[in-house]
């Protein structure tokens, strides 16, 4: 004991400080020097990155660069071509944008709407007519002016009645009707050329960061395209996607209706006791859109129209989007059949690897397309066919039920290529209908300041894993990548050969799942892998107002992830003699 303490003595306070990379390349500077001179010093020793640090995770927190350093630390630089990342650029490239049109155009307040599936974020301007090419031009010029410039995004902590009156001057309305929900007595907000604005997320420390990016004029409005985590040095072409643009100006009108534009508008709606009122109008609008959709396959049936494709990614509701068109369909006087695509997996042995060698069951060489195909076309043409079995325990398929349908039945499948076109080659175009689900878009928290679409499907998937399949936030986190990488690759190229698209969010759903998700997400500890992802998701969720799932008709689309759905356990089949039907089948659904 006593030559462990020998070697102890007094210190003078250490005036420098170490931070650890993942390499274990160790750097020492003075205390309080920033992340971000660390970061730059030792992406100077090295190759050059394939993408650009904007953050960086310390002790296992997601800091900004500008952070100073006052202890020992281990640092993970996060670059654009991380989810941390990218989101971070396209926050610093949106208040880029807001700050040089406030310049230009005074009185112009932009509306940053959507995000397309080309990379960009679909902008409406308010309080004038859209901007010319022109006028974009000029903006796109004082955005790169004042990248050039590389002037400093700063971050502040004001008091909460401050940060109220200073968006109730600027008649920023949305902010205003936000924070009067805030709980914190203050507010984070960030300041660029003298503009002061809230967003929620961090920002990059300069302008110069933000050199990539484009504005190019689209209908009623423009684009800010930014590049991709999947090509963070690039910005990619830009496409115009029609379905979407309808799906979107759809719910804009849905919206419009129900008055309710922003989630502080939400919240007031609840306070006032209208929540029942927004559930019944937002489901009756639902129902009006799955019944435009059966009337449309209705009308084409009767011009040979036999099967109806539906697609989209996962935790869009397809399961119950496909019974409630079935029972549409029905009320036309058609039989639906559904038939699951998993049945035609090829056998364990033949399915494709990915890049890392392991089974890719959603890829569509995993699905035996020849008997697909001859299957189809013999239901169709009203022959007999023995439909196959898989068997996901032994990764084998086998005989099933023999099926023969009637001139009457429409046959609906459901599956993550239903869009692809390489998946019924053999089938007349006329006689098939495609359809993509999708929880396309929602309410935003305010003007400036987006709910991706995907963090609601990540949400219901969170809560439906732990309500039926026993999993974890955790779990439901960890698979999530690898559910968006599939994604990615086969569902969202094909989304726009969709003959129609339903949108399956509903305005008020992030307001009841946030009792159901906020104590599973707060079981992620700090020590796990996606405590950060976890975070993220409970600071969104914070902005809400909670709605009792009770409110929720049994027959919801929203039910397929809380529970209590009335069509679980309900299989459409069909009701003519056995010599022409088939039997009710139950979905296998992965």
């Amino acid at each position: 004991m006593e030559a462990a303490v020998s070697v102890i003595k007094s210190a003078e306070p250490r005036t420098c400080v170490q931070v650890t990379f993942p390499d274990q390349m160790i750097y020492e500077g003075p205390v309080g020097t920033t992340l971000e001179t660390f970061i730059q010093a030792a992406e100077r020793d090295k190759m050059p990155q394939s993408a650009l640090t904007v953050a960086a995770i310390v002790d296992g927190a997601l800091r900004e660069l500008t952070m100073p350093v006052r202890r020992d630390v281990n640092v993970i630089p996060v670059g654009t071509d991380s989810g941390d990342g990218s989101r971070i650029y396209r926050r610093s490239l949106a208040f880029l944008l807001t700050v040089a049109t406030t310049e230009l155009f005074p009185n112009t307040k932009v509306l940053i709407d959507y995000a397309t599936p080309s990379g960009a974020f679909f902008c409406k301007i308010r309080g004038r007519e859209p901007f010319s090419p022109d006028e974009l031009e000029a903006i796109k010029t004082r955005m790169h002016e004042i990248v050039v410039a590389n002037e400093p995004i700063t971050r502040d902590q004001i008091d909460l009645q401050e940060a109220i009156a200073i968006f109730r001057e600027r008649e920023d309305d949305d902010k205003v009707r936000l924070l009067e929900f805030r709980t914190k007595d203050y507010l984070t907000v960030y300041q660029l050329r003298g503009q002061i604005d809230y967003f929620y997320g961090y920002m990059v420390p300069h302008t110069g960061y933000l050199t990539l990016f484009n504005i190019l004029p689209e209908e009623d409005g423009f684009v800010l395209q930014y590049p991709r985590r999947e090509s963070p040095n690039i910005i990619r072409p830009y496409y115009p996607s029609p379905q979407l643009t309808s799906v979107f100006r759809q719910t804009e009108e849905w919206l419009s209706l129900l008055g309710v534009q922003d989630i502080g508008q939400l919240n007031q709606a609840i306070r006032d006791g209208r929540a029942r009122e927004l559930v019944l109008v937002n489901e009756a609008l639902h129902e009006q859109r799955i019944a435009h959709i059966a009337t449309q396959i209705s009308k084409r049936s009767q011009e040979g129209l036999r099967l109806v494709l539906i697609a989209g990614p996962s935790s869009s509701g397809k399961t119950t989007f496909s019974k409630r068109l079935a029972i549409q369909l029905m009320a036309h006087g058609l039989q639906p059949y559904t038939l699951e695509m998993d049945r035609y997996f090829v056998d364990r042995e033949k399915t494709p690897r990915d890049e890392t060698g392991e089974y890719d069951f959603e890829a569509l060489e995993a699905v035996d397309l020849p008997l697909f195909n001859e299957q189809l076309l013999g239901l169709i043409n009203g022959d007999r066919v023995r439909i196959p079995r898989f068997d996901f325990v032994a990764g084998t398929r086998a005989l099933g039920e023999e099926v023969q349908i009637t001139s009457d039945c429409i046959l609906i499948v459901e599956g993550i290529h239903g869009l692809n076109p390489g998946l019924i080659p053999a089938i007349p175009s006329e006689r098939a209908y495609r359809v993509y689900v999708s929880a396309l878009t929602q309410i935003n928290i305010d003007r400036h300041n987006r709910v991706p679409t995907t963090d609601l499907r990540l949400i219901r998937r969170i809560v439906r894993d732990a309500t039926y399949r026993g999993y974890s936030a955790l779990d439901t986190l960890s698979r999530w990548e690898s559910v968006r990488r599939g994604e990615k690759r086969n569902i969202f190229p094909y989304q726009e050969n969709a003959d129609i698209m339903f949108n399956s969010a509903l305005l008020y759903e992030l307001a009841v799942l946030r009792p159901l998700a906020e104590p599973l997400l707060l079981q992620v500890e700090p020590s796990q892998r996606h405590y950060i992802e976890a975070r993220r998701l409970l600071s969104i969720l914070g902005w809400l107002k909670t709605m009792s799932p009770e409110l929720v008709p049994d027959n919801s689309l929203l039910r397929e992830f809380i529970g209590g759905s009335i069509l679980r356990d309900y299989a459409p089949g069909l009701t003519s003699p056995p010599a022409l039907g088939a039997a009710k089948q139950s979905q296998t659904g992965r």
